[in-house]
């Protein structure tokens, strides 16, 4: 049975794309076959799939294209022959988010290391109960051992039901491998990113249908 994973954040900057891409990455290197559904007009997932098929002799996976009320229809043909659907979503938080929220068995919200992150985050998470879909907050470019970090971490759990305890720390490594088409997992001397993007799959895909 496939999964759907959408990644939604109001506030732009949040790194969705990034954390898109190192899930999709991470899964595929796991053994599952991973599709992509881009469904952000800015198409910064698709200049990334482009770079990875320019990079490497196989991408590993599939990439399309909808716009937000083709959603449904594409993810369920993309569901087909894959085991993970990963839907990129714009940065927003109104009607036209929903038929992404719909179609996902997890919705993952990323939220950097701020609280205006933090609270532009309460609309997606608002949008994904009337759902009924269960969302899981990620933390993302998180500042180890800082006051602001463990402020937001706190503000966070605080907010949400559901904070993940895996979190992508600021590492120069996911900016530098997403300009080349990789994961930071590909990447040589890749170890502290490679053990957080394996403890916080562990946790997403304990989370989905047929774990």
């Amino acid at each position: 049975m496939a999964a759907t994973i959408t990644i939604a954040q109001q506030k732009g900057g949040s790194g969705k794309t990034t954390l898109a891409v190192n899930l999709a990455v991470a899964l595929r290197r796991a053994g599952r076959r991973v599709a992509l559904l881009d469904t952000d007009p800015q198409g910064s997932l698709g200049r990334w799939f482009m770079a990875r098929r320019d990079a490497l002799a196989d991408a590993g996976m599939e990439f399309s294209t909808a716009s937000a009320w083709g959603v449904s229809y594409e993810a369920e043909k993309l569901a087909r022959d894959h085991d993970v659907v990963i839907i990129d979503t714009p940065p927003k938080a109104d009607a036209d988010l929903r038929p992404a929220l719909r179609a996902a068995d997890l919705v993952i919200v990323p939220v950097a290391s701020s609280h205006v992150d933090l609270w532009a985050t309460e609309g997606v998470l608002d949008l994904a109960r009337r759902e009924g879909r269960p969302a899981l907050v990620v933390l993302n470019r998180a500042r180890p051992g800082t006051r602001l970090g463990a402020d937001v971490a706190q503000a966070a759990q605080a907010m949400a039901s559901d904070v993940a305890e895996g979190r992508l720390a600021n590492r120069v490594i996911y900016a530098e491998t997403l300009g080349q088409g990789l994961g930071a997992v590909e990447a040589p001397r890749s170890t502290a990113a490679r053990a957080e993007l394996e403890a916080l799959l562990a946790e997403i895909t304990a989370r989905l249908p047929g774990a």
